[in-house]
C-alpha cells in the first residue's frame, strides 16, 4: 500500500514539474515573440499582434519591463533595443528559472 501512495506522489511531481516547464517556456516565448514584433515593427493594431504584446508586458513581472526595465535606452530605436534588451533577458531567466524549480519539484 505504501509503496502504491509513493508511486502517486512521485506521478503527481512528475505532472507538476512538466506544468512547471511549460509555464515556463510559455512566458519565454510570449517575450521572445513580442520583442521580435517590437523589431521588425508589426502593426500593434492587430489582433494577434496586440494579444502577444499585452501577454509579453503581463509576464515581464516589471523586472525585465520595455518601459522601467533593466536596461533603457535613449535616442534612436530606443524602443526596439529595450524590448530586445529586457523581454530577451526575462526570456532567459523565465527558461533558467523554470528548468531549476522543475527539477527541484521532479522526484
Amino acid at each position: 500500500m505504501a509503496d502504491r501512495k509513493q508511486g502517486g506522489a512521485a506521478a503527481l511531481r512528475t505532472r507538476l514539474a512538466q506544468v512547471i516547464w511549460l509555464a515556463a517556456v510559455v512566458c519565454a516565448l510570449f517575450l521572445a515573440v513580442g520583442a521580435l514584433l517590437i523589431a521588425l515593427d508589426a502593426n500593434q493594431d492587430n489582433a494577434l499582434v496586440k494579444l502577444v504584446l499585452d501577454v509579453a508586458d503581463a509576464v515581464d513581472l516589471d523586472v525585465f519591463s520595455r518601459d522601467n526595465g533593466i536596461f533603457t535606452f535613449d535616442g534612436k530605436d530606443a524602443a526596439t533595443k529595450s524590448a530586445l534588451a529586457n523581454w530577451g533577458l526575462g526570456a532567459i531567466a523565465y527558461l533558467v528559472v523554470g528548468r531549476i524549480v522543475e527539477r527541484i519539484v521532479r522526484p
